[in-house]
């Protein structure tokens, strides 16, 4: 039952990590597009420029938890590179339980009022000529949240099966 929860999550960071990567490529065109009309033929508008940012915001918060799946952030490991197997589940599990969990919860909860207000207001961006979705973009922060609440679900649930299974 663990490692079928613990597999659900995974897959779906892992869909939401891969949706992540083709933003990349999106963006990339757009800030291509922008230089290229900027220098090229002396055009430009705020709102392509703003979409570069709601771009590079979605792929930074979408893609945390699927970083944290792939063990690809960033972290000092002095001590754990050379611990055992059963160890590292150890410290893991307490991590996860006591730093990660509590965190990704915080965010979510400081997070809350504050994109639901900006949604009453349907708040746009302040320039003229902007995206008129910033309400959209601060709801990634709370999503963030919720991913990495359970990729934490799943790395706890994975370090208790290590445990568990000794």
């Amino acid at each position: 039952m663990v490692e079928k929860i613990c597999n659900n999550i995974d897959t779906l960071n892992e869909r939401v990590g891969r949706l992540a990567a083709w933003l990349v490529l999106v963006m990339v065109f757009i800030t291509f597009l922008v230089v290229v009309l900027r220098y090229g033929f002396n055009f430009g508008r705020i709102s392509l420029q703003e979409s570069t940012t709601y771009l590079h915001a979605f792929i930074f918060m979408l893609a945390g938890a699927y970083t944290l799946k792939h063990n690809e952030h960033v972290r000092v490991d002095i001590f754990y590179q050379d611990m055992f197997t059963q160890n590292k589940a150890k410290v893991d599990l307490f991590g996860t339980l006591f730093l990660l969990l509590p965190f990704a919860g915080f965010i979510f909860w400081v997070s809350f009022d504050y994109v639901l207000n900006s949604w009453k207001l349907l708040e746009g961006s302040r320039e003229a000529g902007g995206l008129p979705f910033v309400y959209i973009l601060k709801t990634l922060i709370p999503l963030m949240a919720i991913f990495l609440f359970l990729q934490a679900i799943s790395l706890a649930g994975r370090a208790w099966l290590k445990l568990k299974n000794q």
